[in-house]
């Protein structure tokens, strides 16, 4: 981990920053794991804008990413970390021993020529290896966790992100996410041991707004700023506030709100909500 800084040469340069990737290891991608990812300017296949502030950035390509780590009881050594545009955290290059190269989401600490495991079983709760909720020590802090088993980790895989396992009883785990809630998942759903690296990608500032260009992010239009029809905080003479909470052009809630479906089978799983500043305490 660690971040540039320059001098204030340019009104761009000062106070920005630039993330130095010291963990990367490996600068070009494994081309049997890369698929083409088509750029769609926020568009849907009727040619309408669907998502706004969308378009233009620089070209990639898309990493194949082993989310479920199935490959079972077979040693991996990590070939080098990488850089993915697609993602805010690394991506690690493991080989197995039968020849089989695949990426998973890089944990902390993870170096290369290190070796991982994933198995269904119990197996030695290191940093990298995967195995189910059941026969992982309590305390520990996880990644890359499935909501349903075998359909692939889906909660904290973004950089420096990772949950902490409070609880087994019965057929549930509890964790706790770094939101805030807590939740409970099913006993037999993998996870990774580890903390996500790359944590310091939330001090990065960009400096400017090509930047944000570069990523494919246009500028943004102020809800208040629009005319009625196109958002629900538009239209009104002159100056206007929005007469209502934060929400964006299609009426969800922004800034904290709740944007969960009410009624979901899953909410008695739900613990405590996450905090919300604006809102407080969200309720189940």
């Amino acid at each position: 981990m660690g971040l540039r800084l320059y001098k204030p040469t340019t009104p761009g340069r000062r106070k920005a920053s630039v993330n130095l990737h010291t963990e990367v290891t490996k600068h070009k991608p494994e081309k049997s794991l890369l698929r083409p990812l088509p750029k769609k300017g926020g568009r849907n296949n009727q040619g309408i804008v669907t998502v706004h502030g969308r378009g233009g950035g620089h070209k990639r390509r898309y990493r194949l990413i082993d989310f479920r780590r199935t490959k079972d009881d077979m040693p991996a050594t990590v070939i080098g970390i990488e850089y993915d545009p697609n993602r805010t955290c690394h991506i690690a290059l493991l080989q197995y021993e039968d020849g089989t190269k695949r990426y998973i989401l890089a944990p902390r600490d993870v170096t290369d020529g290190e070796v991982v495991l994933s198995s269904g079983g119990p197996i030695e709760p290191k940093s990298g290896n995967c195995m189910p909720l059941k026969h992982i020590p309590t305390g520990l802090t996880v990644h890359n966790i499935e909501f349903e088993p075998g359909k692939g980790g889906a909660l904290c895989r973004s950089a420096g992100s990772g949950a902490r396992l409070s609880n087994k009883e019965g057929r549930w785990a509890t964790i706790v996410l770094p939101s805030g809630e807590i939740r409970q998942v099913a006993i037999e759903c993998r996870a990774t041991i580890g903390q996500i690296d790359n944590s310091d990608h939330q001090n990065i500032k960009l400096g400017k707004a090509g930047r944000n260009r570069w990523r494919g992010r246009k500028p943004k239009v102020r809800g208040v700023a629009r005319d009625h029809a196109s958002h629900p905080l538009g239209g009104g003479e002159g100056r206007s506030k929005g007469g209502r909470e934060p929400a964006s052009a299609s009426g969800t809630k922004s800034k904290g709100g709740r944007t969960r479906v009410r009624g979901k089978s899953t909410d008695s799983r739900i613990i405590r909500r996450r905090k919300s500043r604006r809102y407080g305490q969200l309720k189940v």
